[in-house]
């Protein structure tokens, strides 16, 4: 969340950051700063009553000693009322606490300077473009009939077992997922990440710690008796790792990455659009994860960006790379780009990776913190990409390498396949 220092010396810089996002959320921000301020006289009241309360217990035990016995009764009744008094003050500061730490878990991460105005997707602006469409045979089929026919994915099989957005991967269509979970964890040790095998449940204070919650509750698989959640991403285990933990500054950067199944209890929508691998209630993917200095977070970002640069131009798939406008971007993020991979027989880009800056949004709900050349204590900046989503991968490497005889696998894959064709 948004830092109260931030809000309070930087009240106008955040107004106009976070109607970037298309809304204006000037009264949000004047409504925290008065509950704010409300709570500092709270506190301000408090300290002096508790000040004069020990100055009249004080003064009530000097006067047993000295034998003035009726000045110190009547003292005493004025410490009862005094004590009265602070326990209401009390209450009302936690009301008052709880009040604007709700209030602060509603309003979004302000965007970066770079970040263009927005309200969606059609706002978005394309910054980079690689690869050329693939020549498919006039008979090209879309993923859904061509792992059918190659007996790789079985959605109807997932179904019966579970529910819809649930698909069974069979032979090849196993090895594969196997064989670019692999490819990708070795590309990021390659870069020097540093690989974690995290759960896939986390508690309540996690989800809070990366801001999917109380946003995101709908879109979380919760398991009620224990209240845990089902993680969308491996960011929320691994980010977690540092939650009130105050590091060296000569550990920074950290980089992790880790893979994990993840699970989004998305809406129900029908069509070609959500089809066979193109929207899952559960999806494999690698994550990297870095925690860094605040002056060096930029730099870091666009390296993370290369990176997933990388992956899609060794699987040979034809890409684009999108800036956020504000108004599309995550809750949490300042600024975020995303991944997108031409689907050739579909004829429609789909997004296979979304790679971020928190800036200090998710450290201050963290208390991820680390000591500064000063012997201070500053918020670290959070970062995370997808490296990378494997369905939308899977569905556009069938379908833009499919040939008359079968389906070529990318050359990086076949060490880690077995095989080259399907």
């Amino acid at each position: 969340m948004l830092t109260l220092t931030a809000i309070r010396n930087q009240t106008e810089e955040i107004i106009k950051r976070l109607a970037l996002r298309g809304k204006d959320r000037s009264n949000d921000i004047h409504e925290i700063l008065k509950i704010d301020e409300n709570k500092r006289q709270i506190q301000t009241s408090l300290e002096q009553n508790l000040a004069k309360s020990n100055a009249l217990a004080k003064e009530i035990g000097d006067l047993f000693k000295t034998g003035e016995t009726v000045k110190a009764n009547i003292i005493k009744e004025e410490s009862s009322n005094l004590k009265n008094t602070i326990k209401m003050l009390e209450q009302e500061l936690l009301d008052a606490d709880s009040l604007l730490t709700e209030k602060l878990y509603d309003i979004p991460n302000s965007p970066s300077f770079k970040v263009k105005l927005g309200y969606g997707p059609e706002d978005n602006e394309t910054i980079f473009e690689w690869g050329t469409e693939p020549n498919l045979p006039p008979n090209a089929l879309p993923h859904w009939e061509l792992t059918e026919k190659y007996k790789l994915v079985d959605f109807e099989l997932g179904n019966k077992i579970t529910g819809a957005g649930f698909p069974v991967y069979t032979g090849k269509g196993a090895r594969l997922q196997r064989a670019l979970i692999n490819f990708f964890l070795d590309e990021a040790l390659k870069a020097g990440y540093y690989e974690i095998q995290p759960p896939i449940l986390v508690n309540e204070a996690s989800g809070i710690g990366t801001g999917q919650l109380p946003d995101k509750e709908g879109q979380m698989y919760h398991a009620t008796i224990d209240n845990l959640y089902c993680i969308p991403t491996a960011e929320v285990p691994i980010t977690n790792i540092y939650r009130d933990v105050i590091l060296k500054e000569s550990d920074l950067p950290i980089k992790n990455v880790g893979y994990t199944p993840c699970f989004r209890r998305e809406a129900g929508s029908y069509g070609a659009h959500v089809r066979g691998l193109n929207r899952l209630h559960q999806f494999d993917k690698v994550e990297i994860v870095q925690i860094a200095k605040p002056e060096q977070s930029y730099e870091i970002l666009e390296q993370m960006v290369e990176h997933v640069k990388g992956l899609l131009s060794k699987l040979g798939l034809k890409y684009r790379v999108l800036r956020l406008c504000g108004g599309d971007m995550g809750f949490a993020s300042a600024l975020t780009y995303d991944f997108e991979a031409w689907s050739g027989a579909q004829q429609k880009w789909l997004e296979v990776s979304s790679t971020s800056n928190f800036e200090t949004f998710q450290a201050n709900r963290l208390k991820c913190r680390y000591k500064n050349k000063d012997g201070k204590n500053e918020l670290v900046h959070t970062l995370n990409g997808s490296a990378l989503a494997l369905p939308r991968i899977v569905a556009s490497l069938l379908e833009n390498n499919q040939t008359e005889d079968g389906i070529e696998m990318p050359e990086c894959l076949h060490t880690y396949l077995g095989f080259t064709k399907i």
